[in-house]
């Protein structure tokens, strides 16, 4: 008796193995599946944070370019009037400390108050922090500016009011410098 030792040996009435292309095809459809799913939960997730990222505004006041929150709190007036103060102790904003901002609204039924801190030319992430009411339009809160690479950063402090109407916006705009520089060697 001859065995040819080639040929895989399958007990009557089981299926043919599968062929390779199958194989290849079956993988490829189930990486281009995930894929998918992937892409579609992407896709989900960046519509459901969009709105918090970059909020809707209906006003926003110009920015000042006379504003120094290290001299003092600044004033911006909205276009369709109302007025947002703001300001930040210690004055010499020191990065990776503590930092007490302070918002004055008049004229604006504030129902919560954020300040979205972003670096005028560099990405530093998201921080936002939300202040708490202090009563007669006061708003209080506390956050830390992260350290930058750079000796000294240009920072946009805005102001979100968010009101029943929508979100109105202040811009103020300061500059942080690493411990150790002056603000005067930039």
């Amino acid at each position: 008796m001859i065995v040819n030792c080639s040929m895989p040996v399958r007990p009557l009435g089981w299926p043919a193995l599968r062929s390779e292309v199958t194989v290849k095809r079956t993988t490829t459809l189930l990486w281009l599946l995930a894929g998918g799913l992937f892409l579609a939960l992407a896709g989900v997730a960046a519509y459901k944070v969009w709105p918090v990222l970059h909020p809707e505004l209906v006003a926003e006041a110009p920015l000042d370019p006379d504003c120094d929150l290290r001299a003092g709190p600044c004033t911006d007036t909205l276009p369709g009037g109302g007025r947002i103060r703001f300001g930040i102790e210690p004055r010499d904003i020191p990065v990776i400390q503590p930092l007490r901002f302070q918002v004055q609204v008049d004229g604006i039924d504030a129902r919560e108050v954020e300040v979205d801190l972003q670096g005028v030319d560099m990405n530093m992430g998201y921080n936002r922090p939300r202040l708490s009411a202090a009563g007669n339009g006061r708003f209080e809160g506390e956050a830390v500016i992260p350290v930058c690479v750079r000796d000294a950063m240009e920072w946009e402090a805005r102001v979100l009011v968010h009101t029943g109407d929508g979100v109105v916006a202040a811009p103020f705009r300061f500059i942080t410098v690493k411990p150790g520089v002056s603000l005067g060697k930039q």
